[in-house]
């Protein structure tokens, strides 16, 4: 670089620099945006709380210190409340950053949420009655809580696409690998947490393969223009590396003035939560991080697994009790399916479920991809289908240790060998135990084709890389809007 260049950057960086500290940060990634949102809504419903005792209670000049005399401490109360609301909320959708549905429809998810936490509450109060608040404060609460939570979400939504909470990145390249920026994250809704502001085509590049009035040039360098456009992000998705246009030196400036510098797949990785098997190869996934496989992280999710399901179990006893019922009585077959699956390292295990198809649908014995409005599904297997019933018995592969709550769905053998042979990586995904539902469950819809596999693929091998005991709850939490939603469902 020459010493012109070189000032000219410093000048830049300096301007730069005062701007960025300027900023919120804060607010810059999903989590942070989102926590804080959770945090706030939390805050909102211990107000509502406080303010349900004072108008309950005014009449009777009942101070809030007597209050606490007679049914205990208002803040193990609160916190309990705003935990089971937020978790409700979670649980309905509610904290997905790319979440499409229109003010109306997060209004509605919202009524429903609190619904659910009142039942859980419910359940909660009749466990600990200490920790009761009484009916009338707890109608109250939820009054105040929804009016507050519903202005919330209005003011989110309308502030949540403003370019100072996005992060402002640079694309070196301008072909096929950058223009899956576009392709990938087209919606606005996938754009929450970026703006791209341009594409600088290098030397790598086969051809133009984005916008020509978002093209850039790099004058006098790249460093220099990622300092004067405010950039905080430098995505490097050039076609091709080994061309000898790899721009070492001015990616070098950039990480010592403090903007990141990222490859393509990782940051599409970010941005959708799922990994791109078109674009990455061996090397990334080599030198990437996470794949936790250690002894506590088994033993833990283990635990997990066996106390979550016998508690399902437990619960959901009289439902699968009716479902068992009604599948005998429709047609005085068997009530139960077992069928071969690949699980952990391509072992091969029997998979119990609720037959929701006819005896008879496979007479050739071939497998069968499942598709809409299938007719070999009986008229109760549509509704324990629609209910996720049907798969209450793979419970008992999860205590057999066949399988976890949370992993990529098993598949049939002769689907695997098939999908193994023309999915890049497909393989790669049995490394963790198959889940009765998983991270590609609760982000894609239902998939019965080649496509669809490999679309999910990409999200299973998002929670190879990833997955904890933190993801794992955030899978199971959006599963139950999957169940009340019926996404998915064939």
């Amino acid at each position: 670089m020459s010493r012109s260049s070189l000032a000219a950057s410093t000048q830049d960086g300096a301007e730069f620099g005062e701007q960025r500290v300027a900023t919120l940060r804060v607010f810059k990634s999903h989590i942070h945006r989102l926590g804080a949102l959770a945090m706030l809504e939390a805050a909102i419903v211990v107000l509502a709380l406080h303010a349900a005792i004072f108008l309950r209670f005014a009449g009777f000049s009942l101070t809030l210190r007597a209050f606490e005399m007679n049914v205990g401490p208002i803040w193990p109360k609160a916190l309990l409340l705003a935990a089971v609301v937020v978790l409700s909320m979670a649980a309905l959708g509610l904290y997905q950053l790319r979440q499409r549905a229109r003010y109306p429809g997060v209004v509605a998810r919202l009524f429903i949420a609190l619904l659910v936490a009142q039942l859980a509450l419910t359940l909660i109060f009749y466990v600990a009655p200490s920790l009761y608040v009484g009916r009338g404060v707890l109608v109250l609460t939820a009054g105040f809580a929804f009016v507050g939570l519903a202005l919330a979400r209005f003011v989110f939504l309308g502030v949540v696409d403003e370019e100072i909470f996005k992060r402002r990145a640079l694309v070196w390249g301008a072909g096929n690998r950058a223009a899956s920026v576009g392709t990938r994250l087209r919606r606005r809704t996938d754009q929450r947490g970026f703006r791209i502001i341009g594409y600088v085509p290098a030397p790598g590049d086969s051809s133009l393969a984005v916008p020509r009035e978002r093209i850039m040039a790099a004058n006098p360098g790249l460093a220099t223009l990622a300092l004067r456009h405010k950039a905080e992000e430098i995505v490097v998705a050039m076609d091709d590396r080994r061309g000898g246009g790899f721009p070492t030196a001015e990616l070098l400036e950039c990480r010592l003035r403090g903007i990141d510098v990222s490859d393509i797949v990782t940051f599409l990785e970010r941005e959708s939560g799922r990994v791109s098997v078109e674009l990455m190869d061996p090397s990334w996934l080599i030198f990437s991080q996470g794949f936790r496989c250690d002894l506590l992280r088994l033993a833990s999710k283990r635990l997990f697994d066996v106390a979550m399901s016998l508690t399902i179990l437990i619960l959901a006893a009289p439902i699968a009790l009716l479902a068992a019922l009604a599948i005998y009585l429709e047609d005085r077959g068997p009530v139960f399916y077992r069928q071969i699956r690949v699980g952990q390292n391509g072992r091969l295990f029997s998979i119990f479920k609720f037959r929701s198809m006819r005896p008879d649908a496979e007479r050739d014995g071939q497998p069968v991809w499942a598709h809409r409005d299938d007719p070999r599904v009986t008229r109760v297997g549509v509704c324990i289908r629609r209910l996720r019933i049907d798969e209450l018995p793979q419970l008992l592969n999860v205590l057999l240790g066949h399988m976890s709550l949370v992993g990529p769905r098993p598949e049939r053998p002769a689907f695997v060998e098939d999908l193994a042979q023309t999915v890049p990586f497909y393989a790669q995904r049995h490394f963790v135990k198959p889940g009765i539902t998983g991270w590609a469950q609760v982000r894609y819809s239902y998939g019965a084709s080649r496509s669809d596999a490999q679309q999910k693929l990409e999200y299973d091998l998002f929670y190879v890389k990833h997955h904890s005991l933190a993801l794992d709850l955030m899978v199971l939490l959006q599963t139950v809007e999957i169940v009340l939603f019926r996404i998915g469902s064939r």
